[in-house]
């Protein structure tokens, strides 16, 4: 057996952390990517979110493959990001969060949705820091209405707190989050922007040069 010299660790340690974080970014970097491919095929969609509502409202949050099973309790759980409207009328760059929720009732089987929330105010976001906020329960989710221009919002006062979108299969499809805990993915946020990021550094900023982070917000314009 091979011995390794006294000298050769520290670097060996460097290596394996080095690693350890490129890999950790990945799959934040795979969050992103699979984010905007969600906003890319709603916009493909015959029945997209109207851009009004996009125009007027402050923040998103993208959750592709949520998970949404049951047996007689349910469940969801998803990892997505959320994005904020700064002052300039850009948006942030996007905060790594995680969903998740309960439910009770007559249910079965395993349902993968994407889901987008659209919220009016961002301040429901960028005062989650290191919290969470409960949806229902701080502000319900009402489901949004579609349409690719303003006339498909002409029923629509667009007053509720959130508006809730999610596509499974192609499909639009009726999924209730309300009750669904809303929190910071804080070791993700470290992991893809550094140890000293904070949620509120990362909603307050729009200088991410990522290619990932770019894409995405490509993705939003086009929607």
């Amino acid at each position: 057996m091979k011995t390794i010299k006294f000298w050769k660790l520290p670097l060996l340690i460097s290596v394996f952390f080095i690693l350890t974080s490129a890999k950790q970014a990945g799959k934040e970097t795979e969050r992103l990517n699979k984010s905007a491919e969600v906003l890319t095929e709603f916009g493909n969609m015959k029945e997209s979110i109207p851009q009004e509502l996009l125009q007027k409202y402050e923040g998103i949050v993208v959750i592709p493959n949520l998970i949404n099973a049951g047996l007689g309790i349910g469940g969801k759980r998803g990892k997505g990001v959320a994005m904020v409207k700064l002052a300039t009328g850009k948006w942030s760059d996007p905060v790594f969060i995680t969903l998740t929720g309960g439910s009770i009732g007559f249910q079965i089987g395993v349902q993968s949705v994407d889901l987008v929330l659209v919220f009016k105010n961002k301040g429901v976001l960028t005062k989650v820091k290191n919290g969470d906020f409960t949806i229902g329960g701080d502000i319900a989710a009402a489901a949004g209405p579609v349409g690719r221009s303003s006339s498909a919002s002409t029923d629509h006062a667009l007053d509720a707190e959130i508006y809730s979108y999610s596509r499974s299969k192609g499909l639009f499809a009726g999924i209730s989050i309300n009750g669904s805990n809303l929190s910071i993915d804080k070791s993700s946020n470290a992991n893809y922007y550094g140890a000293d990021a904070t949620s509120q550094t990362i909603f307050d900023s729009a200088k991410s040069d990522k290619e990932a982070v770019k894409n995405l917000k490509a993705a939003l314009a086009a929607l």
